[in-house]
């Protein structure tokens, strides 16, 4: 046997490897399957539990042949298994040696995705054959793998110039279809070459999707000449499923021509060629992807059958939920006629009766302006003077602070409070970091009530912004909070104009130290604790193309805390935004997150999040008996159905590098429709109560904690999506109006 890419054993020519029945399902119905863990019957053997392509757990007793390293694959290891009495497989998987190295595990990942979507979509179908045919996988396994049935041919650089020129048209018409296939599931296969594609004599046969992107990402280096396209050589835009007709161009030019193209191009000597005229006249060989037609096009220049034409399955079961999200957005656009809802904007507060003088405030920020507002323009002395500056309100007791130095102070290591008294410090910067840093007592504090106070940089700057995090206990709040601001320190926020800054110095770095990092390290946080007084669990200073920065600031609070009327959730009446946290196995019904129920020791609610509830039920309704605060409505815990293909849809790509208000609104309608088929109402209520909800699919963690520590690392997944519709909504992002993130 040959390399696991190429098992083509050299006493069988023709490659053939059929044991038994190659199509018989390798799951819970096999024959061999085993019910319950049982002692191997032979040394040679072991046992070995993974996931169908339709997530059902089968366990088969196995014997493993040798170790190989597939080419293309760095990292992966390669062997053939043999399952229960004689059905061959070949498994690729990670073993711990290479999982030092995060992009090893996503590239297992994506590839898995991409069979299973393959297999789901197409498995069923006679066409489906020539697609590599996934068989399972187990990903959360120490050594992650994925298992495929062997392949049967021979590559096409073995049959070069052996092929009549029937046999040729037959290749690139099946080729043709292929990527047809794979554009229809929004993939670009990307590893087209003489190696990887089989031919058996009657139909090709593709090699697994490792190298597999979704359409519309952007284009990752990969392959060489002729076969990659050029941008893909490059990496440059995004990548296309025109990206694999060039390769599909490529060979069938190397078929006929005996040799390879030089890959920059059309073949210089296309021309001798009659039979590939109406490829290099259609512009299959143009540099370009925008250049080539669709896959379509080449299907019916060679006169082959769409598979797609008449329709394959069932009509999706998603699509009347859909029109359900689009008839509910009408309704909340009726009830609150067709105008944004915002709270009334409250009255200034009256001036400040104390005696006027020149305070610390005014030497450093202007004299007597409005430092909370962005400068006006300079004025003439005629003109009245600027109005007295802006309260803020506590974010805490919800009650109206104004700037007093008498007030400063700073908090040493044990949380006492020191007096901060800058009266006699003249160097402008010295008093402008020591402010950085410093914190101004609420004077609302009353007795009984806990002593609280705000950065100073909460009252100096823009209109705060605060958003809480909304949800039970053991939703993942907590650990969706610390990967976002994990995303945020890693620069996530900034291709969308954002620079962020911590509100708090000492705060802040406390936070990474105690959350983020611990959550980078791929430990588990612990659960947040229930309190007497609501404080933000960290802030930010977020700035857009030179404007004032405005203070962003977050509350995570236990879900015991939230899920009652008592007095720490006051706050909730002043929050700006709301992210509602839900998790999918307290909400799906679907079996197959069952096993994980049972060892989490949830149990599935039909009548939704009692947070959720009792947070809604306390904020006032405006117009329309809606909330008017933003909120973003997180399917946290995502990669537990990852597989499903509306979740795959969006949590197989990365964020957009701009903001897109179409594809936040179609990703809203695909999350609710999810949520309506699989779940009750109930989960739905944030969207149905407040003006302006989106819906997103996050993964805060990537994967399951066992003991304290996720096996592989935290990897976050889309977890600043919700992060960037609220700021969309609430008008922090730069291009997006505000209410953008929704149709209204």
């Amino acid at each position: 046997m040959t390399d696991p890419n190429h098992p083509t054993d050299p006493t069988d020519p023709t490659g053939q490897d059929r044991p038994g029945d190659p199509n018989q399902p390798l799951g819970p119905d096999h024959p061999d399957h085993l019910r319950e863990p049982t002692p191997p019957t032979h040394p040679y053997y072991q046992e070995l539990e993974f996931l169908t392509p339709r997530e059902v757990p089968a366990r088969f007793a196995v014997r493993y042949g040798e170790d190989h390293r597939p080419p293309g694959r760095p990292g992966v290891l390669a062997r053939r298994a043999t399952l229960g009495a004689g059905s061959h497989v070949l498994q690729y998987r990670l073993p711990s040696s290479a999982q030092g190295d995060p992009h090893a595990y996503a590239l297992l990942e994506r590839e898995t995705a991409a069979a299973v979507s393959l297999e789901r979509r197409y498995g069923g179908a006679k066409f489906g054959a020539v697609f590599a045919r996934i068989v399972g996988f187990d990903l959360t396994a120490a050594e992650p793998f994925v298992l495929y049935r062997p392949p049967t041919g021979r590559p096409l650089s073995e049959w070069a110039g052996r092929l009549d020129a029937e046999d040729q048209e037959r290749i690139t018409g099946q080729l043709a279809m292929a990527v047809r296939l794979l554009g229809e599931a929004d993939l670009v296969h990307r590893a087209i070459a003489p190696d990887t594609v089989r031919w058996d004599g009657a139909r090709v046969r593709l090699c697994e999707p490792y190298a597999a992107q979704r359409a519309g990402e952007a284009r990752e280096p990969f392959g060489g000449a002729p076969w990659a396209s050029p941008e893909q050589r490059a990496g440059q835009g995004v990548a296309d499923p025109r990206d694999d007709l060039w390769s599909v161009a490529e060979l069938a030019y190397y078929l006929l021509a005996g040799r390879p193209d030089r890959g920059d191009g059309p073949p210089a000597d296309l021309a001798d060629y009659r039979r590939l005229a109406a490829l290099g006249q259609s512009g299959f060989f143009a540099a370009r992807a925008a250049d080539r037609p669709r896959p379509a096009d080449l299907m019916r220049l060679l006169h082959v059958p769409d598979p797609l034409a008449t329709g394959i399955g069932a009509a999706d079961p998603l699509d009347r939920w859909r029109t359900e999200y689009d008839r509910q957005v009408a309704r909340k656009r009726a009830a609150t006629g067709g105008a944004p809802v915002h709270p009334d904007a409250e009255e200034p507060p009256p001036p400040d009766p104390r005696p006027s003088r020149i305070t610390l405030r005014e030497r450093l920020f202007g004299g007597g302006g409005d430092a909370l507002r962005p400068a006006a323009p300079a004025v003439t002395p005629e003109e009245a003077p600027p109005p007295p500056p802006r309260g803020r309100m506590c974010p805490h007791c919800l009650l109206p602070v104004e700037y007093d130095e008498r007030l400063l102070v700073t908090i040493d290591a044990k949380g006492n409070r020191i007096p901060l008294d800058l009266s006699a410090e003249r160097r402008p910067g010295h008093v402008a970091d020591a402010l950085r840093k410093a914190y101004h007592l609420c004077p609302h504090t009353v007795d009984g009530d806990e002593e609280h106070e705000l950065p100073v940089p909460y009252l100096t700057n823009g209109e705060p912004l605060s958003v809480a995090l909304v949800g039970s206990s053991s939703v993942g709040k907590t650990h969706l909070l610390a990967a976002m601001l994990g995303e945020v320190e890693l620069g996530g926020l900034e291709p969308y104009g954002l620079k962020c800054r911590p509100l708090n110095p000492e705060a802040h770095r406390t936070f990474v130290r105690e959350r983020v990092q611990r959550l980078k390290e791929g430990r588990q946080l612990g659960r947040t604790g229930q309190q007497t007084f609501a404080r933000f669990a960290d802030g930010l200073l977020v700035s857009a193309g030179g404007a004032q920065p405005r203070p962003v600031v977050f509350f995570d609070l236990a879900g015991e805390d939230l899920a009652q009327d008592g007095e720490v959730g006051r706050f909730l009446m002043g929050v700006d935004a709301f992210v509602f946290v839900l998790d999918p196995l307290r909400a799906l019904r679907l079996p197959g997150l069952d096993p994980v129920r049972e060892q989490s020791g949830l149990r599935r609610r039909d009548l939704g999040d009692e947070a959720f509830s009792t947070v809604l039920n306390r904020i006032p309704r405006q117009r329309g008996g809606l909330v008017a605060a933003p909120a973003a409505l997180a399917v946290n815990k995502s990669d537990l159905v990852r597989f499903e293909p509306v979740v795959d849809r969006w949590l197989g790509r990365a964020l957009p590098g701009r903001y897109d208000p179409g594809a936040v609104r179609e990703e809203s309608r695909d999350a609710y429709a999810f949520l309506a088929h699989h779940a009750g109402a109930a989960w739905l209520k944030p969207f149905d109560d407040c003006a302006d909800c989106t819906l997103h699919f996050v993964a805060a963690t990537g994967g399951q904690a066992r003991g304290d520590r996720f096996p592989h690392g935290a990897r976050p997944r889309r977890v600043l999506a919700p992060l960037l519709s609220l700021f969309a909504l609430c008008g922090l992002l730069p291009g997006a109006e505000p209410t953008e993130g929704i149709v209204r």
